[in-house]
């Protein structure tokens, strides 16, 4: 009876043993089924600001919210797709996430440009912010990027401000300086006497040492300390030439797969870190411009008013351009002239 009894309990634990294994193991698959990654494409290279501020800041933030069940896996610029590519591949559905500036996308999105930055229109960054949110703008945009299968949201609004090798004392100093740029202000920078030019974010600062380029924006201060502009660059040009945006890209079927508790988190997420983000890149501006000011031997150069006056009038025909590409741009610039004429700018 002994032998029987002992041989009995043997057994039970075996089995008790197996089911917690076989328990075991379902659970780490479950889990591991539960683990969603998503691969992000962005258009800022691992030594500019913003893909640690702006997008490892995001990574963490969903990783941590969501108990790790939502994953953002980061490539930086050109890593998977260069940055004109990027709104296709997440259209698509190749990827599933990535960062752009707006004017990367204008051949699909018409209001591209004027997100990425109407020239000399906007003097303050909260003046952006209202047009955007409080009027209606990114309501807009994200209208028409749904089009193409893509969630749209902006992660910042900062001031676009160029460095240069030169300063820009005259309207003759201005003519025919070769400016690396993108997007609206590309277009604008050449329409106004410069020679505007495209180069992503890897190929900024060897054009600048080389000669390739006189000046480049890449953001504002912080963008070009960060990127060593100032190495090369003694010149920081005031005032801003727009108030230009980052912005996050979605494929919408992606989002729409999401368990509900994950997706709703995820979306509050980029809703926040759009205000977050744009109030600390000013903060951090501010320091990053004194520092650039005092430990790198940069000089604020402040356009003069006569090249000022006539950027401005160049900006304004070139308003007008842009709201020719469609009634969505007509009306989206309607309401900017409106709002710049209750601020007292027209």
């Amino acid at each position: 009876m002994h032998v029987r009894a002992t041989l009995q309990k043997r057994l039970i634990l075996a089995a008790s043993a197996a089911i917690l294994a076989a328990s075991g193991a379902f659970s780490s698959i479950a889990t591991a089924a539960e683990t969603i990654r998503w691969r992000v494409q962005s258009h800022w290279p691992t030594s500019s600001s913003s893909y640690k501020d702006s997008l490892e800041r995001l990574q963490q933030v969903v990783k941590e919210r969501t108990d790790g069940r939502l994953q953002l896996d980061l490539f930086a610029d050109g890593a998977l797709f260069k940055a004109n590519e990027t709104f296709n591949a997440v259209s698509r559905g190749i990827i599933q996430m990535g960062t752009i500036s707006p004017g990367y996308a204008q051949d699909k999105l018409t209001l591209g440009g004027i997100a990425s930055g109407m020239p000399f229109a906007f003097r303050e960054v909260w003046e952006a912010e209202y047009f955007h949110r409080h009027l209606g703008f990114e309501d807009m945009i994200r209208e028409e990027a749904a089009k193409h299968g893509v969630y749209y949201s902006t992660d910042k609004l900062y001031p676009t401000e160029m460095v240069l090798k030169r300063p820009v004392n005259s309207w003759e100093d201005f003519q025919g300086i070769k400016i690396r740029s993108s997007g609206s202000l590309q277009r604008f920078l050449s329409a106004a006497g410069a020679a505007g030019t495209y180069l992503p974010g890897s190929e900024v600062y060897p054009a600048l040492s080389s000669g390739v380029v006189d000046g480049a924006h890449w953001g504002a201060a912080q963008g070009a300390k960060s990127m060593g502009l100032y190495e090369v660059a003694k010149y920081h040009v005031k005032p801003a030439l727009n108030m230009a945006a980052d912005v996050f890209i979605v494929n919408q079927k992606a989002i729409d797969k999401l368990p509900e508790d994950i997706r709703r988190i995820f979306l509050q997420a980029l809703d926040e870190h759009f205000w977050l983000r744009t109030n600390e890149y000013q903060y951090q501006e501010q320091i990053a411009l004194a520092k650039a000011v005092a430990e790198d031997g940069v000089q604020v150069n402040t356009l003069p008013e006569d090249v000022q006056k006539r950027l401005t009038e160049s900006a304004q025909a070139f308003w007008d351009e842009e709201a020719k590409r469609s009634p969505q741009a007509a009306e989206a610039v309607n309401r900017m002239k409106k709002f710049l004429g209750e601020l007292g700018y027209m």
